[in-house]
């Protein structure tokens, strides 16, 4: 099957930063815009555990979902009414989770490590989206910022239950206490959804360290103002993380949709082979 390559529909930046308090980055960003796959991650664990753990987990699911996807066109819709991108996502993710779980079994340095988890997986004019604790995704369309993820952590857990506000959301000292995380377990709960996408949108993966120090109207208005220069706005936002304070290591990711990438018609030939996958 012929490649996809779609970094003619999509243009993607990233930045990560260590930030101004911590000495090591334990966040790893992948951004490949030929595959349109974005993948950040979190890391935490004792000693460099953290770093260990993200940075297996974006160079595990980098090869894996390229190699899946070079073999299974993404948009296809299996038996179940689920596409491969879905499928593909929560099988490598999982296997992805038991690796980073193993590692941390089987060496003591490494005991305890785990990560945060956000993926994007673009495809036919959607996007695949999978994430594990509180890295998230936004969505600047038309102007709008808008969270596409939902915490996996005991802050937003606090705030849907109503026993806190979110201005007093703001100011919790609870806000790195995630509820999933990959690799601390041998499961893990991935939640995973699909969005139909537009030319114009901008998307912005990072972890809690940008989040947690400038304000969601902030980052809206550099999206607004900056995303006709990608590369610029992903370092402005870091920079403006550490402006605030820098307690934590910031990672970006922004991808921007230039134009419509349907996915491309197949032959009767390929139609009668891919049916025999999911036969």
């Amino acid at each position: 099957m012929a490649k996809i390559d779609l970094s003619i529909a999509i243009e993607m930046a990233t930045c990560s930063d260590p930030g101004r308090v911590r000495t090591n980055n334990e966040d790893s960003v992948l951004a490949n815009p030929q595959l349109g796959l974005a993948v950040l991650a979190d890391g935490m664990g004792g000693y460099n555990a953290g770093e260990v753990a993200s940075s297996m987990a974006t160079a595990v699911l980098g090869s894996e979902l390229e190699h899946a996807f070079g073999v299974h066109p993404p948009h296809q819709i299996s038996e179940d009414g689920k596409t491969w991108a879905h499928a593909a996502l929560i099988d490598r993710v999982t296997k992805t989770n038991a690796a980073i779980h193993h590692a941390a079994s089987s060496n003591a340095q490494y005991a305890g490590m785990g990560t945060t988890l956000v993926i994007v997986q673009f495809f036919d004019n959607r996007m695949a989206v999978a994430h594990i604790g509180d890295s998230r995704l936004y969505r600047l369309r038309n102007g709008e910022l808008s969270r596409v993820t939902r915490d996996h952590s005991l802050l937003q857990e606090q705030l849907d239950s109503g026993l806190i506000t979110p201005e007093q959301a703001r100011f919790s000292q609870n806000k790195n206490l995630v509820t999933r995380a990959m690799g601390v377990d041998t499961h893990v709960d991935t939640e995973l959804a699909e969005h139909a996408v537009l030319p114009g949108d901008v998307y912005l993966l990072c972890s809690d360290g940008l989040n947690d120090m400038v304000e969601d109207d902030e980052i809206a208005l550099t999206l607004s103002s900056l995303s006709a220069n990608l590369p610029l706005c992903a370092q402005q936002l870091v920079d403006m993380a550490n402006d605030n304070g820098g307690r934590d290591n910031v990672s970006v990711i922004l991808a921007k949709i230039k134009q419509p990438f349907p996915a491309p018609e197949m032959t009767s030939g390929w139609k009668e082979r891919v049916q025999s996958w999911f036969s």
